[in-house]
């Protein structure tokens, strides 16, 4: 019979067991909304699959790092800005001539354009999506913070060239990430792996510029990208798990739309907070007296004073999200539950099979 789009039949030696075959219909992932829909997951777990886009992420990082490291520092800006859009534009008329092997979803009535109403009806459909959409959104307006402040505090340690090669190695993080998530999962809970995940995230973002130790911010960038493709995986498969196939396209673009327009807004802000007040601020005597014993002496100490902050702030979301119970965390467990993926059929187990209709 069919049950969301899925076809379930069952097993015929269950003996009254919830034994059942579950054939999932191809499903895509959107790492911002476009590329993770072309990732379809027909064998994979949702979790595993999500993982290895974010391994494809890493590798994609490395490289650009280097060369675009090099480029700034041989080149300039100029020559570089004039390559990453020759190459982007490359990039998308390449991508014009790719085919993907997916029946259309099952339209319902006439939908708009741009259906700003059915991404929002869908969303409130699944109760508790939206807060989990806003914790996301505020976690990128933290994140933004370091988009903003990252590199400059790098160049203060490093040379332009050395730079790009220490992102280029960091980069690894995102790789060895993925891979752990495309071979392990995010376990039973993927929003528990979530929360947790983005409170180390906070206490590496508070501790890697305690002090201007080349060392500690290079080893705090690697275990911090290690992280993001386990809180990308884990935002991504909730979804997936929750959300009705034919409408995870206007949830997946609606939440991106949120959370991609978060980070820059923190970027511009804090960029000019920090250039005029704070890194003056801790430049003075009565700055480093009121925070030299926690930052001590060093570069950019201001800088490091707004990641402290920014790591505090992340770690508290985390922990004041964790508190909150909604139905989509109870949800996501029980579809966690179900058991094991072989072969694109998900074996549910005996115990979950109250929770089988």
């Amino acid at each position: 019979m069919s049950e969301g789009g899925a076809t379930v039949s069952a097993c015929p030696r269950s003996r009254g067991r919830a034994c059942r075959r579950r054939r999932q219909r191809p499903r895509a992932r959107c790492r911002r909304t476009a590329c993770a829909r072309s990732c379809t997951c027909s064998s994979t777990p949702h979790a595993n699959a999500n993982g290895l886009v974010g391994t494809v992420g890493g590798l994609a990082f490395l490289v650009t790092s280097v060369l675009s490291g090099f480029s700034v520092g041989l080149l300039g800006m100029g020559w570089t800005l004039a390559i990453a859009i020759g190459l982007t534009v490359v990039a998308l008329v390449h991508l014009l001539a790719l085919r993907i092997p997916e029946k259309d979803p099952e339209r319902t009535g006439k939908a708009a354009f741009v259906d700003v109403r059915g991404a929002v009806a869908a969303i409130r459909a699944v109760p508790g999506l939206f807060a989990l959409i806003i914790f996301s959104t505020f976690n990128n307006l933290i994140g933004g913070v370091y988009m903003a402040l990252m590199a400059p505090y790098g160049l203060e340690l490093f040379p332009v060239e050395i730079w790009g090669v220490v992102l280029a190695v960091s980069s690894t993080g995102f790789i060895i990430g993925g891979a752990v998530v495309a071979a392990k999962g995010l376990g039973r809970n993927p929003i528990r792996t979530l929360l947790l995940a983005v409170a180390l995230m906070g206490v590496l973002g508070a501790v890697f510029t305690l002090r201007d130790w080349w060392w500690l911010y290079a080893g705090g960038i690697w275990l911090y990208m290690m992280l993001i493709p386990v809180v990308e995986s884990a935002e991504q498969t909730v979804i997936q798990k929750v959300v009705p196939f034919e409408k995870q396209g206007r949830v997946f673009g609606a939440a991106t739309a949120l959370e991609v327009s978060a980070a820059p807004i923190t970027s511009f802000l804090i960029a000019p907070i920090a250039q005029f007040w704070i890194i003056p601020y801790l430049e003075t005597d009565v700055g480093r007296q009121a925070w030299g014993w926690l930052l001590g002496d060093g570069e950019a100490r201001g800088i490091a004073l707004v990641f402290v902050f920014a790591g505090i702030a992340m770690v508290i979301a985390a922990i004041l999200a964790s508190t909150a119970r909604t139905p989509t965390r109870s949800r996501v467990r029980d579809a966690g539950a179900w058991g094991r993926v072989e072969s694109g059929v998900i074996r549910i187990s005996p115990r979950a099979g109250s929770r089988c209709r």
